[in-house]
């Protein structure tokens, strides 16, 4: 596909090499937020984000995440429990995303064939040379990489995220414990209500060695030097 764009002022201002460079990256930005918003809308229509998951996704924000965890406790408060939470960080989330596992995931959510084509061809098995002059460089692989702050990023860590979060959830419920899970993009919360400070601490003790062997199974590796626990009573 050939695209001609016809020059306007702001390119007549910029040196002539800045030109098409400003225009091309202007066009693909516009370009992928369209696609990211397509496929947001999606998968939402058919419910394949898990619940728990609040990062990155409309209408769904940091203060939601506060709202949620402030209406646990005190709701945990008016029945005589106390709340625990411990919080982990995945440590280099964005550069140790498995790509062809995200794509089986993207196909999984039921998106049409020629996006999932599209994704394929832009996320794994990419290759590039340099010309300059007469002068032509090796084939060498060049994967794009899902970095912080694109606009594909949010939705894709979304739908990455929320296969782990299921998979999580019914190994917790299959052991019987008690625990919910919020998500926020590359960073989790466990959530324990008890009347028992141990019992608490023992159910996110179990979580937390699940969720880490099951990050692992995914490529991911949770940092454990930011963990924290924070323990919410009425005293």
């Amino acid at each position: 596909m050939i695209i001609i764009l016809k020059p306007n002022k702001l390119s007549y201002d910029l040196p002539k090499f800045f030109r098409p460079i400003v225009l091309l990256n202007m066009l693909g930005k516009l370009i992928k937020k369209v696609i990211g918003e397509r496929i947001q809308f999606h998968i939402a229509s058919n419910d394949f984000i898990h619940p728990s998951q609040l990062g990155g996704l409309k209408f769904k924000s940091t203060t939601d995440a506060g709202v949620i965890l402030t209406h646990i406790i005190r709701s945990g408060w008016q029945k005589n429990l106390l709340t625990s939470t411990l919080v982990f960080d995945i440590s280099q989330f964005f550069p140790s995303l498995n790509y062809h596992l995200l794509t089986k995931i993207i196909q999984k959510a039921g998106l049409n064939i020629c996006v999932i084509d599209f994704f394929n061809n832009y996320l794994i098995n990419r290759k590039t040379n340099y010309l300059w002059n007469n002068f032509s460089s090796h084939i060498f692989d060049i994967n794009v990489s899902i970095g912080q702050g694109l606009a594909l990023s949010p939705i894709l860590l979304a739908l990455y995220l929320s296969l782990f979060l299921y998979i999580l959830e019914k190994y917790l419920k299959n052991l019987q414990i008690p625990i919910s899970i919020i998500s926020f993009v590359d960073d989790g919360l466990f959530i324990s209500q008890d009347k028992s400070l141990k019992i608490s601490n023992a159910r996110l003790f179990c979580s937390y060695n699940i969720m880490s062997i099951l990050l692992k199974k995914f490529g991911l590796i949770v940092e454990h030097s930011k963990t924290e626990i924070f323990h919410f009573s009425r005293a």
